[in-house]
């Protein structure tokens, strides 16, 4: 059974900083990713990590945000630093794996405000 949970969100303040964690079950994986979802927004790709070891940002967190992964416990973690309202969504993990299958665990809501 293919099991995708992420934890970790919550209500921060601006200039705060959060950790997510993902933890993969039941699928083998190569490339991590996390997406997000603001209110009234498409869901975007904030973040990659390749099997190689190379990460990727979109512009709007590079430098703030940093992907990294725990091969040995199938988890996958999302350092948030510097956070901003604009931040504020519902974040979502997701490897090469499940988005071949076109699955989607429930996320983890991030609120920035003061």
């Amino acid at each position: 059974q293919v099991q995708l949970v992420e934890s970790g969100g919550g209500l921060v303040q601006p200039g705060g900083s959060l950790r997510l964690s993902c933890a993969v079950s039941g699928i083998r994986v190569n490339d991590m990713y996390w997406y997000r979802q603001a209110p009234g927004k498409q869901r975007e790709r904030v973040a990659t990590l390749t099997s190689g070891g190379s990460s990727y940002y979109e512009d709007s967190v590079k430098g703030r945000f940093t992907i990294s992964r725990d091969n040995a416990k199938n988890t996958v973690y999302l350092q948030m630093n510097s956070l901003k309202p604009e931040d504020t969504g519902r974040y979502y993990c997701n490897t090469d794996s499940t988005l071949a299958i076109r699955y989607w665990g429930q996320g983890t809501q991030v609120t920035v405000s003061s």
